[in-house]
């Protein structure tokens, strides 16, 4: 058996079987723990819209929009009936936590994510504007760090929503493929 833990779940909503279904969720985790991934096979399953927070903030020139104009576009998605939001983005993760149902954290070793965010440089990716050509330095440090100091805010505020929100920790792959295989057979 597999290490996925589900530390709450405020409602099942059934339709059928024992599948639960969600309208809006949130995909977190370090970058190249896969939630891109998954935030793709979850939106092909459950046919809800992908929305990518990295696309959003990134423009194709390698800049970034306006502070205020990503927040307006992010609240014009979160106020959508239905949703899959796939990004970090600590600055705003607490209002996506307060529009969603449900959130997916991937909870993920740093080596496995160094290894996820090096295999994808060169391809090109439907979740990035850009190709990436190198592996920044600054970027697998930020992976590295992840932890120590991404993790314990991303913790606190479940802890703080535990009781209003399903919340799924997942730390493998295998953890993943097993919650898929229960929710979509």
């Amino acid at each position: 058996m597999t290490q996925q833990i589900v530390i709450y779940q405020k409602q099942t909503v059934r339709f059928g079987g024992n599948r639960f279904m969600f309208q809006k969720a949130i995909i977190i985790g370090c970058p190249g723990a896969g939630k891109s991934t998954f935030a793709r096979t979850l939106s092909d399953k459950a046919h809800l819209p992908l929305y990518y927070l990295d696309m959003l903030w990134h423009k194709p020139d390698r800049t970034t929009v306006d502070r205020n104009i990503f927040d307006e576009k992010l609240k014009e998605i979160v106020l959508q009936d239905k949703w899959i939001i796939d990004g970090n983005y600590g600055r705003t993760l607490e209002m996506r936590i307060q529009s969603c149902e449900t959130i997916f954290l991937l909870d993920f070793p740093a080596e496995e994510c160094l290894a996820g965010a090096e295999s994808r440089i060169g391809r090109q990716r439907v979740d990035m504007p850009w190709i990436e050509t190198e592996f920044d330095e600054e970027f697998r440090q930020w992976i590295i760090d992840f932890p120590k100091n991404e993790l314990p805010i991303v913790y606190e505020l479940l802890d703080r929503y535990k009781s209003e929100k399903n919340i799924y920790v997942f730390h493998s792959r295998a953890d993943i493929d097993e919650y898929l295989s229960k929710i979509f057979s």
